[in-house]
């Protein structure tokens, strides 16, 4: 099982579209995938056409479990519309975990521990994460075997992604090995002059991260999140789905290199 986080420290950078998208790709190569949705604004579960009021249960009842094992953690899985793809979906209550757990010993290992207990039903993990540093993120991060960080290519995304480089390396310490970072440029205007500055600033500031290419501007990732479909079911064709796919490759390639 490899488990992938989407994260950084910024709103607004494509992160629910890239877990979705590369979802449905790991899907359609006959991969069973798990989503996790760790933001109590529950944008992938929504996504998913998953009324978060009316889960049966949710993440934040994960962080309930007095006992993680296979047979708990089960029961918290849903299935989606899509076959291969299931989630733990988010609720708005995890919004209150780092008020009301935070300071409990072994918060930031639960979602490790989870993942752990049902990893034979799985070949892929991802983690879509809130844009906050908290219980959530650092959970995520800790189970996670990369991160990937969607970088809108614009000089603002720039920041958030700073933050999250030091936020990396301020978890590090507590590590015994080093993150694997994929940085992966997003939005991408190749008609734009502030698009391509900043896509040469991320290849030049972070080399050994940055991913060579980018996803586009495509208006097919709005079309398909209206219809609830990850982009690949929705427009195979598309030039954002191809960006995304290449992107596929490259890390699966990056994960066999690893082993």
């Amino acid at each position: 099982m490899i488990v992938w986080s989407i994260a950084n420290q910024k709103g607004g950078v494509g992160k629910t579209t890239t877990t979705v998208s590369l979802a449905g790709l790991l899907c359609e190569r006959g991969a069973r995938v798990l989503l996790v949705d760790t933001d109590p604004h529950a944008s992938l579960t929504t996504y998913l056409n998953i009324d978060t009021e009316t889960v049966s249960a949710s993440l934040f009842d994960l962080f309930q479990l007095t006992d993680i094992t296979e047979s708990t953690v089960k029961p918290i899985v849903m299935p989606t519309a899509y076959e291969g793809i299931d989630i733990i979906p988010a609720h708005m209550s995890l919004a209150t975990l780092d008020r009301v757990m935070g300071n409990r010993g072994g918060m930031g290992l639960i979602l490790k521990k989870a993942l752990l207990s049902i990893r034979e039903h799985y070949d892929y993990v991802l983690i879509d994460c809130p844009p906050i540093l908290g219980v959530m993120m650092v959970n995520a991060l800790a189970s996670s075997d990369r991160i990937l960080i969607p970088v809108q290519t614009e000089f603002l995304a720039m920041k958030g992604l700073e933050r999250m480089i030091r936020t990396l390396q301020i978890m590090q310490k507590s590590r015994s090995s080093p993150f694997k970072v994929c940085i992966v440029p997003t939005m991408y205007d190749k008609r734009t002059k502030a698009s391509m500055q900043t896509l040469q600033e991320l290849k030049t500031r972070y080399p050994e991260k940055v991913w060579a290419s980018a996803i586009p501007i495509d208006t097919k990732f709005r079309d398909a999140s209206l219809k609830h479909m990850p982009p690949s079911m929705y427009a195979k064709g598309s030039r954002g789905v191809f960006a995304y796919k290449t992107l596929l490759n490259y890390l699966r390639r990056l994960d066999q290199d690893d082993r």
